[in-house]
């Protein structure tokens, strides 16, 4: 199937780029050899840009583990030209913007945004990254500790752990067998007892292999392309070119030896897991024929006749994905990965024999035509419909991109297979057999029967040798299952017209409202794709009357997606997204998507609800499912078990989870059904349609649901009385008081503590909303700087803003393994106790600056229909129907004054302020323990300890509602 692509023609090449899109784009080269592409969007209110170099985590020297990550850390803090530390970030944060990096195994990627006015310069700070950076001996030290403790976040996680597992298990001269993320060993304490100098490594490293020809640089900015290339070229070409050439690590990190292994390992959390992979062929060499798409199209299909409906269908997978993934120019590893039942766990031989039977049915079959056609309509909708997203997301792929593919294809990477190729495929096909695998399986139940460790994270282990023999045994022994390759996919849109908005509505508008249901309408004005999104809040009381309520409601909602996944399986292969899940009120509805066959999958979704059944045999396993997760709660990481706790404090109408748990233990599938015609019997629909939508077909849509669900003559759903209608409420803390949460860390293992530092504001306020966020933008870089760049406390260390309800605050959330959470507490005060002074020198010129800063920030355009609809959804589900909300709160800080924002700190915000209201809710890990009582014994008074998260709510005023203002009038 030919491809319709739409070209950009850049010199003599043709870049491809979507036919939707109206940005331009140039391929520029500089005189020191780096490679620049140039985008201009005069629509764009961030800018953007993004530097990947191709030296990642493979060319560590031997000895210094994690050196090419640790040069990322190093890189953000100073230059020759803005010696000043941390300066960069200082600049970008306090102009709307944000900055991250991340190593990989062969590139290294730079990227920040910022708002449109402060491109210039920050753009001019970012280029000296490359061109003169200082590394202090100083301030290394201090990012090794911060190096540190992010490898001390992830030896908790099992995706981290699971993944340097695989490596281990290569050939130990393979740069794939290394450990990549580096800590405090092996960039500190072995080097020194062999007398080397990390500062020194570290700034040989960075003469030897960052050199311009081979870095990639995309700016995407508001400004014509003629003015964006005389910046670029004015500020990027000093990066010095040493004619280095991009490593490349040939060979497989596999032998015979790491082949054809069952590998045994024990993980941290509950539930056990299968991954069975395969080195492959790497599909960027025949991108546009796709082999591993086409594979993982199929392997990982979830529609009737699958492998994952047939393990469904036996009770023994809750998941399945499948596709390549880890993988360089050299090699590659195509990967299926299977999330297994108590059942499934017990049929292993069985599931691996029903993965290599579908995988014959595949190499039977051959390579179909028509799928790969399919597959390529599909791609080839999305890529030309794509939604806009912000500039740094969009820029940092296409920068990777640019090292590997030719310039025309570099927006496109491997997003448009369009060449048919049943060889290409079938040789990967091929290559997916039983001599050629390796096979991971994780559970808990292998604890004691391991006789090995990784060395990294101590991950415990076992492998033993099958053959393919064994494999076949297998697959004939395992259970018959109707296996054959899918449908063709009716969900493929073929109408992608839009439609002639008659109402030019900026914000939505109330269609209509009956005693069922309200409906919020607003259409598509600003983005001209043909794309709709619907969301539908069922509010039920009974869902949130009490915990097995709430479990049951959950349950529910979990039901009632696994019965609609084989159908609606194909509606999100074909770019029609659904789910059904949990809401403060009950349970929602979304579907987002290309609107043309929309109707038709919420029509089925609402026929689910209506004929709704339990089948005791997928109860069961959804109970499992939800257990595991209950019980892998204690294994989160510390700072989500503070902010759970904080919110649980925080909110009415919520329930530990420990009792969730509880309840969940005692539930039974006739439970359920009982349950369920009870939670509809009273609801009330709050519907908000948006899009390439018109108007009475939004109201068909509502209208169609009320006549299933309320209009029958018996009824499903009755009306909600009025007093029914269900308020969110939070907790009114008392004006200068303190609180204290004090709690251990549920795992005993993590010695990660963690300090949720909460200052409650105020009701949703116009005023009051500016002044808290214009403290939050100011305050938020000196927080990362002096807690984590100096103080060194976590990897994890931000100032955010909160909003629960239209109840404001701010928190300050930090995660550490070297100090506990009193500790972090009392620095938090240190820090508002210095802020104050800098609050008051600060000049006029600097409070203007972060005001307009603020100001951009506000009246950045939303970029897509997604991020428009979840701003008037969060308006609307919180009752504060505020739709003019940017512009009102931009003309509130248009008049705000620098001494109103001071007297908001004295009396708000500042250490012993008079209208402070704070909450410290600390979790101590395993290492911190000891230090909790007295701890306790040390806190400030005015305050109030708390014990009894519920109790303590309990005898609390509460703040009003907004939803409780009355109903909004047509």
């Amino acid at each position: 199937m030919a491809v319709e692509k739409s070209n950009t023609t850049v010199g003599s090449v043709e870049i491809v780029k979507p036919r939707t899109d109206n940005r331009e784009y140039r391929r520029i080269v500089l005189k020191n050899s780096l490679q620049v592409l140039l985008i201009s969007d005069p629509d764009t209110d961030k800018c953007a840009a993004s530097m990947s170099v191709s030296i990642g985590s493979f060319s560590d020297p031997q000895g210094l583990e994690g050196l090419a990550h640790f040069l990322e850390h190093m890189l953000f803090y100073a230059s020759a030209k803005y010696p000043e530390e941390d300066s960069y970030s200082k600049y970008i944060t306090e102009h709307g913007g944000s900055r991250n990096a991340y190593t990989s195994s062969e590139e290294t990627n730079y990227h920040f945004d910022i708002n449109a006015d402060c491109f210039s310069e920050a753009l001019d700070r970012f280029a000296q990254f490359f061109i003169k950076p200082l590394m202090s001996a100083d301030a290394t030290m201090r990012e090794v500790k911060a190096v540190d403790s992010e490898n001390q976040k992830n030896l908790l996680s099992d995706g981290w752990r699971m993944r340097q597992l695989q490596k281990h298990l290569s050939k130990e001269d393979h740069p794939f067998h290394k450990f990549s993320t580096g800590n405090m060993d092996t960039l500190h304490v072995r080097p020194q007892a062999k007398g080397v100098d990390t500062t020194s490594e570290l700034i040989k490293f960075y003469e030897e292999h960052y050199s311009a020809n081979i870095m990639h640089l995309v700016v995407y900015g508001k400004e014509s392309l003629d003015k964006t290339q005389d910046l670029v070229e004015g500020m990027f070409q000093e990066i010095q070119n040493t004619n280095k050439s991009i490593p490349r690590f040939p060979g497989q990190p596999c032998t015979p030896d790491h082949l054809e292994i069952l590998v045994k390992a024990v993980p941290i959390k509950q539930g056990h897991k299968l991954s069975v992979s395969w080195p492959v062929t790497p599909s960027i060499h025949h991108y546009e024929e796709a082999p591993s798409q086409y594979l993982g199209h199929l392997i990982g299909h979830e529609g009737e006749g699958s492998l994952f409906y047939a393990l469904k269908t036996l009770g023994w997978a809750t998941g399945l994905s499948a596709g390549e993934g880890d993988g360089t120019l050299d090699y590659s590893f195509f990967e299926v990965s299977i999330d297994l039942t108590d059942a499934g766990h017990e049929h292993i031989q069985d599931i691996l024999g029903l993965l290599f039977r579908y995988i014959q049915l595949l190499q039977q079959s051959g390579v179909c035509q028509w799928i790969f056609d399919e597959l390529s309509a599909i791609s080839e909708t999305k890529f030309h419909y794509q939604d806009k997203v912000p500039p740094m997301s969009y820029i940092v792929d296409i920068a990777s991109n640019m090292q590997i593919f030719p310039v025309r294809d570099w927006l496109v990477g491997l997003s448009l297979p369009s060449k048919f190729n049943a060889a290409t495929v079938q040789k990967v096909v091929d290559e997916l057999s039983p001599s050629n695998v390796r096979i991971f399986w994780e559970s808990q139940k292998f604890e004691g029967q391991t006789d090995k460790a990784e060395p990294w994270y101590n991950t415990a282990y076992s492998l033993e040798k099958i053959t393919s023999s064994t494999i076949q045994e297998w697959v004939q022994s395992a259970p018959e299952a109707n296996l054959h390759l899918p449908a063709p996919n009716v969900f493929i849109p073929t109408d992608l017209s839009l439609k002639d908005a008659k109402d030019k509505e900026t914000v939505p508008v109330l269609l209509r409202n009956s005693p069922f249901s309200r409906l919020w309408y607003k259409p598509d004005t600003m983005f001209s794709k043909p794309k709709a999104y619907v969301k539908m809040d069922f509010n039920c009381p009974l869902a949130v009357s009490s915990p097995d309520a709430a479990v049951l409601t959950d349950i529910f909602t979990r039901l009632l997606m696994d019965y609609l996944n084989e159908y609606a399986y194909y509606a999100q292969v074909a770019g029609l997204y659904y789910g059904v899940s949990l809401s403060d009120n009950g349970f929602e509805l979304t579907l987002i998507g290309y609107n043309h066959k929309l109707k038709i999958l919420l029509e089925t979704v609402i026929g689910k609800i209506a004929n709704f059944e339990v089948k005791p045999e997928r109860f069961a396993i959804i109970k499992e499912t939800v257990t595991k997760e209950y019980q892998n709660y204690k294994f989160r990481q510390p700072y989500h078990q503070a902010m759970y706790y904080c919110s649980l404090i925080l909110q009415d109408q919520t329930w530990p989870w420990t009792e969730e748990l509880d309840a969940l233990s005692h539930l039974e599938a006739e439970d359920v059904a009982k349950f369920v015609p009870m939670l509809l019997s009273r609801t009330f629909l709050e519907c908000y349609i948006a899009g390439n939508v018109e108007n009475n077909e939004a109201e068909s849509m509502v209208k169609h649901i009320e006549d299933v669900l309320f209009n029958d003559s018996k009824p499903i759903c009755r009306p909600l009385f009025p007093s029914q209608h269900l308020t969110n409420r939070v907790v009114k803390l008392e004006e200068g008081m303190k609180y204290f949460y004090h709690q251990d860390g549920s795992n005993p293992s993590d010695e990660n503590s963690a300090l949720v530092h909460y200052i409650q504001g105020h009701r949703d306020d116009f005023a009051m909303n500016i002044k808290l966020q214009l403290f939050g933008l100011v305050a938020k870089q000196a927080t990362f700087h002096q807690l984590r760049a100096v103080e060194q406390l976590g990897y994890i260390t931000a100032l955010a803003q909160r909003n629960d309800s239209g109840i404001y605050g701010v928190q300050f959330i930090i995660q550490s393994s070297v100090k506990g959470p009193g500790h972090i507490d009392s620095r938090v005060e240190s820090l508002l106790t210095n802020f104050e002074s800098k609050l008051r020198e600060m000049s006029d010129e600097e409070f203007k600056s972060n005001v307009t800063a603020l100001i951009d920030m506000k009246l950045e355009k939303h970029k897509n229909l997604k991020e428009e609809s979840r701003f008037y959804w969060r308006e609307i589900q919180s009752g504060t129907l505020k739709f003019n909300r940017k512009e009102a709160e931009v003309a509130a800080l248009k008049q705000l004054q620098k001494r109103e924002l001071i007297d908001f700190f004295d009396e708000y915000i500042k250490v012993g302020a008079a209208k402070k209201k704070s909450l410290s809710i600390r979790v101590y890990g395993s290492q911190h323990l000891k230090e909790m009582a007295s701890d306790k014994d040390e806190v400030p008074s005015p305050s109030v300890e708390i014990e009894d998260i519920v109790g303590f709510r309990k005898s609390q005023p509460l703040h009003g509602s907004f939803r409780g203002c009355g109903q909004p009038k047509l």
